[in-house]
């Protein structure tokens, strides 16, 4: 998302949070606002931190919301919000290209669902393994490789406990066709729905 639609759903947010009163019930705004800062000041920003531990009365966790989305807005209207580098994009290119062929063989007649499979597979492993980098994550010398990359980020609270579960699933079915267990990838409904699950995954965590 670039700068001025992240202004804009802020915003919206900012203009949420300030229409709770006392007698408002927070929780759902709160929710909205979190989410936002979790997803696009990152879940390190104080930005985030600072809207997660708002306590008390409505209509002051409301105001406080606010404060805290103006402030944001000034700082991404200052060119502060680092936007995705020219290395990053063109790695995330190279990642929609795996996703994209895994889709296209998986429809092609003929074509066993174990090679789309190994695609989506790398697709999933290139997006961690440049994620990682992206934060200066030390892996600690363990062996690089989708669970890996998945435990180290989840160490740092960058995804969550069900993505992790979600990441093991994926790489279980990738594993299983990169060793020639085609019973177990026979089904192209359920490669369909790795793909498509890979694709959501990275969609929701990617901040361009």
């Amino acid at each position: 998302m670039d700068a001025p639609a992240l202004i804009e759903q802020a915003g919206r947010l900012k203009k949420l949070a300030e229409a709770l009163g006392d007698s408002g019930a927070p929780a759902g705004v709160k929710a909205q606002v979190s989410e936002f800062l979790r997803m696009y000041a990152g879940p390190k920003s104080a930005f985030y931190k600072a809207a997660t531990e708002i306590i008390g009365m409505p209509g002051y966790q409301g105001r406080s919301l606010a404060a805290i989305l103006e402030n944001f807005i000034a700082f991404v209207d200052a060119g502060l919000h680092a936007d995705m580098s020219p290395e990053r994009k063109a790695q995330l290119d190279v990642v929609s290209d795996f996703l994209g062929q895994a889709q296209a063989l998986l429809a092609e007649k003929g074509i066993h669902p174990a090679a789309p499979t190994v695609l989506a597979g790398a697709a999933l492993e290139e997006f961690l393994r440049t994620w990682v980098e992206a934060e200066n994550i030390s892996l600690d010398s363990k062996k690089p490789g989708i669970d890996t990359y998945s435990g180290a980020l989840r160490e740092a609270e960058l995804i969550d406990k069900q993505d992790a579960k979600d990441i093991v699933s994926w790489a279980g079915l990738r594993n299983y066709a990169a060793h020639g267990e085609w019973d177990e990838v026979s089904d192209k409904n359920r490669v369909a729905i790795m793909i498509e699950g890979i694709n959501l995954f990275m969609r929701r965590y990617l901040k361009a």
